[in-house]
């Protein structure tokens, strides 16, 4: 009975997540979308308005850290304990990478956008929730 309770109080949460998270990446593109449409209308636009209207996305980004942040306090604590590892091994990844990348600047290498880091770091924190996952099974 503890089990079917545990579980269904899983999927609520888990559910209550993906309302959340959906909600809030929708509320993102709906405004990446408008912020990338107005830029290419108004071109010759100075700045601080054009700095604006390029990272209005970030205001609904802030809510998808909210839901992220939300749903990491609803985990127990081997679920915290995978997530924590899988957040260091992406982390730690990503510096390497980061880093090694920047030497090869220095020889000449094209810059990169900062875009590439989470490029970088959403697959790595994927690769350490699989490894973690795999060691507490």
């Amino acid at each position: 009975m503890m089990t079917l309770n545990a579980k269904s109080a899983g999927t609520g949460r888990s559910r209550q997540y993906l309302k959340e998270l959906g909600g809030a990446m929708l509320a993102y593109a709906v405004v990446l979308l408008a912020s990338i449409t107005w830029l290419n209308r108004h071109a010759d636009l100075a700045s601080p308005w054009r700095d604006l209207a390029a990272l209005s996305p970030m205001l609904p980004a802030v809510a998808v850290l909210w839901a992220i942040m939300r749903q990491m306090r609803r985990l127990d604590e081997l679920q915290r304990r995978v997530q924590f590892e899988a957040l260091a091994f992406a982390f730690a990844g990503t510096a390497l990478l980061s880093f090694g990348y920047g030497f090869l600047e220095g020889l000449g290498y094209p810059r990169l956008s900062m875009f590439v880091v989470w490029g970088a770091m959403a697959p790595l924190w994927v690769l350490g929730l699989l490894i973690a996952a795999r060691r507490y099974r």
